[in-house]
């Protein structure tokens, strides 16, 4: 496609355990703050594992008694993350003419969706019967409801849907923007993710799957990315939400740019439902296929926002996959993970990164890899410990890899 519509990002909405806003969340995550802390949501004295990255947000300072019956937890933080994201986009696509909002889409990724009232009413049915049982339940925790809603509260009548590939979620829903307003299906496109599963049971889930970190005694320093002593990656929660619009069009309407969305990879290993394969030629191929759609040279790219879980074989793989990419200028570019103050949001864990990566391309900062202290000989990388970098970002990857051997690379950067 040598004559391709151009996108780029035009607002910006964020909700995570460090804040509800994205002025907030930018600004502790450069002073590599910590958002990790004892789970006071629900019981977990029969838990192994006690902890995680929680929003605190009161949803009934935001929606009415109805409205909380009717929308799950993803949903209401997916709908304030648009609300911001449009507030700081300058659109209000309720006052726009029809036709103009047939060509806006909505695609938002949720990695398990509304198991929080999964829960909930599960707990209805066994304890008072299926009378009890809520008439909002199917609509209020299907996935897609979460796309759903956001589309019916701005009247955005383009092309939505959610899309669900685990920890790869909102990476293929922020693709799958890209392409929409590539091939001229839409000139704008609110996209993104949300995920609300620090509950009961999902988080006994993951614990018995020895996928989290078990330092109970220090939350503070459980989640560490490509740290010699990580144990496994922290329960994280939020959403966050991205307006894609195409180039001349933001232009035209005077639009601030936040980055120019370039590229995006989407491989799978093919191996195993939760483990990645070994060599992280998976993973270098969603990096390659994003590069080669940026059509920017290895030596063009300054920073990668990476998966970077905490877990021992992800940081690992990924190192190994970045390395197979990129080579000797794999030592180079600076890396960091988010995660390690936020925790992992699941199917949100792409669209709160590329937030961040939007921000460092913009104002040339990249923030720290919290709790990076003791260097593993593996992961060799520029990992970023201690304190946020000045640093000219002139093109970035946001990598995410999931369950299922999803592997999603997205590649932004300054417009040319």
């Amino acid at each position: 496609m040598s004559e391709r519509r151009r996108v780029v990002i035009t607002g910006l909405g964020m909700i995570s355990a460090l804040g509800n806003d994205v002025e907030t969340n930018w600004s502790r995550i450069l002073r590599g703050e910590n958002g990790v802390a004892p789970i006071t949501r629900f019981d977990v004295k029969d838990h192994t594992v006690k902890f995680a990255a929680s929003v605190n947000l009161d949803a009934s300072q935001h929606f009415s008694v109805p409205d909380q019956r009717k929308l799950d937890l993803f949903t209401m933080w997916a709908l304030l993350a648009t609300d911001e994201a449009l507030r700081d986009s300058g659109l209000e696509p309720s006052k726009l003419p029809e036709a103009e909002r047939e060509r806006i889409g909505t695609i938002i990724g949720t990695g398990i969706g509304g198991i929080t009232g999964i829960e909930e009413q599960h707990k209805e049915l066994l304890e008072r019967g299926p009378r009890r049982v809520s008439p909002h339940f199917v609509p209020k925790i299907m996935a897609n409801a979460v796309s759903g809603q956001v589309a019916i509260r701005h009247g955005l009548q383009g092309t939505c849907f959610t899309t669900s590939s685990a920890c790869a979620s909102a990476g293929h829903a922020m693709g799958m923007a890209w392409r929409a307003i590539q091939f001229d299906d839409c000139d704008l496109v609110v996209t993104g993710g949300a995920e609300s599963a620090t509950t009961p049971m999902s988080l006994a889930g993951f614990a018995n799957m020895k996928a989290l970190s078990s330092r109970n005694d220090d939350p503070g320093a459980a989640s560490r990315p490509f740290d010699k002593d990580r144990d496994g990656f922290v329960m994280g929660e939020g959403a966050g939400i991205l307006v894609f619009e195409e180039y001349e069009h933001a232009k035209k309407r005077g639009a601030r740019i936040y980055a120019e969305v370039k590229g995006y990879g989407s491989t799978d290993d093919a191996h195993h439902i939760t483990a990645p394969e070994e060599s992280g030629r998976g993973p270098a191929r969603a990096l390659r296929e994003a590069l080669r759609h940026a059509r920017i040279p290895l030596e063009a790219v300054d920073y990668i926002n990476a998966h970077g879980t905490s877990t021992p074989y992800n940081d690992l793989i990924e190192t190994r996959a970045i390395k197979l990419v990129f080579g000797a200028h794999a030592k180079k570019l600076a890396v960091s993970s988010t995660k390690s103050m936020i925790g992992h949001l699941l199917g949100a864990s792409a669209a709160v990164e590329l937030v961040v990566t939007a921000l460092s391309v913009y104002k040339g900062q990249v923030h720290p890899t919290r709790n990076h202290t003791t260097p593993d000989p593996e992961c060799d990388l520029d990992y970023i410990p201690g304190s946020a970098r000045e640093l000219k970002v002139r093109n970035a990857l946001s990598n995410s890899l999931g369950f299922g051997g999803h592997n999603v690379s997205i590649c932004i950067g300054r417009p040319e």
